[in-house]
């Protein structure tokens, strides 16, 4: 049954380089130059912490690391770290960090268990060139342990 939620995890897991895939938003009204990336997230490594009593419970911790990918070359990496907030239904907090050539870009969500087939996750700050990002990553899995990213930000 957890396995089923490990792909919601690594949906949060579930958040540039250079001109990666980007396009600006040009014209008269235009405040924010609007940037798209698009990269591959494939897991490294993941541990389920069992805190407190024993079985699924409150504060429980689900952590993801991940390679990231464009056009088949690694150029980044991710962790989020998820805590269980709610039981039946399920609810997850997760954080997370995606390192990238350009700087970092921080995400943060409130999963709902079972995940539904693709999430956004709020970008919520970031680091070098997206010191001032906003937006979101679309996320939606592409497999067990591997998805696909869409950034789209706004600075």
């Amino acid at each position: 049954m957890r396995k089923i939620y490990i792909r919601c995890l690594i949906a949060a897991a579930g958040l540039a380089t250079a001109p990666l895939a980007s396009a600006s938003a040009l014209g008269d009204n235009v405040r924010d130059a609007q940037e798209i990336i698009q990269l591959v997230a494939k897991q490294t490594q993941s541990q389920s912490l069992d805190l407190g009593e024993k079985g699924l419970g409150l504060g429980d911790e689900r952590i993801i690391a991940e390679d990231l990918y464009q056009g088949g070359k690694k150029i980044g990496d991710h962790s989020v770290v998820c805590v269980y907030v709610h039981i039946d239904p399920s609810q997850l907090q997760c954080v997370g960090t995606f390192a990238l050539p350009r700087g970092q870009i921080a995400g943060q969500a409130l999963l709902h268990l079972p995940p539904a087939p693709a999430i956004d996750i709020p970008i919520t700050g970031g680091a070098g060139a997206y010191r001032t990002a906003h937006g979101y990553v679309h996320t939606v899995p592409a497999g067990e342990t591997e998805r696909r990213l869409t950034f789209h930000i706004s600075h």
